[in-house]
């Protein structure tokens, strides 16, 4: 394989949930630095004896970079494993402007994210006709600030699918602010670390998934997903309605001309 960094998407937790082609690479790697503080560590036994391993939990970005430079001048390949999938709250478009600065090549390999794992753990479909159609990706501000018009209280009045990140240990604080932008009670589903052999699921509503989350002991790693998705009725799809005509099925009420 060429020297350059691949930014793979290691997926939200089953090892198995990478893409064949994120494997494939990370299999031929000759440096992998992980994100030990959320990747699943079990994806290092799928690396070559001699690959140099690097945890990045416990790096600054100008550390990261100093490794990336030093095995690209060795003509090593080298992958950044990123949990979920690395484009969602992935701090990578800083890491890849900084490579860029010095014409190091680099692919990003995207990966199974947390809210759709999340998502499939609960056995829901965020977009049910008549219901929602919209998802909408986002967290409540922390140390990281969010942006004024993007304030959760202010998306929710859309009434779409939605999907919290790095938002649990503020539970108390999403649960309050979902309730003034929605204006009524919602089903929501808490799900702690999602295809992982110790996930955790807690389903209520806005008005006790703060106790719901706090008994169960969950605090972080967690997805919200919020919506009348997660328990509503709902309109079939047309996809495959026998009356719905589409390029590749005449419906059946449909009268043939030849």
């Amino acid at each position: 394989m060429e020297s350059k960094v691949y930014f793979i998407g290691a997926g939200p937790g089953d090892v198995d949930l990478i893409t064949v082609k994120g494997r494939y690479i990370l299999e031929k790697a000759d440096v992998v630095i992980y994100a030990g503080s959320l990747v699943n560590s079990e994806h290092l036994e799928f690396c070559k004896k001699d690959a140099a391993i690097y945890n990045s939990a416990s790096m600054t970005l100008n550390e990261v970079l100093d490794v990336i430079k030093k095995y690209y001048k060795e003509n090593k390949t080298i992958v950044r494993l990123h949990t979920g999938d690395p484009s969602i709250y992935g701090a990578i478009q800083e890491q890849m402007d900084e490579i860029s600065k010095y014409n190091i090549p680099f692919e990003v390999v995207p990966g199974v994210s947390s809210f759709t794992a999340a998502a499939a753990s609960i056995k829901r479909e965020f977009t049910l006709p008549k219901v929602s159609q919209t998802v909408i990706l986002t967290r409540v501000e922390g140390r990281t600030p969010v942006p004024k018009k993007e304030d959760l209280e202010i998306l929710c009045k859309a009434q779409a699918s939605m999907a919290l990140f790095l938002s649990v240990g503020m539970i108390g604080k999403v649960a309050e602010k979902l309730r003034k932008g929605y204006g009524r009670n919602v089903p929501i589903a808490v799900i702690q670390k999602a295809t992982w052999k110790d996930e955790k699921i807690v389903i209520g509503t806005l008005e006790d998934i703060e106790e719901k989350v706090k008994n169960a002991g969950i605090t972080k790693t967690a997805q919200i997903l919020v919506g009348d998705f997660i328990d509503t009725d709902y309109d079939k799809s047309l996809l495959y309605d026998e009356n719905f005509t589409h390029e590749f099925r005449k419906a059946k009420n449909e009268t043939c001309h030849n």
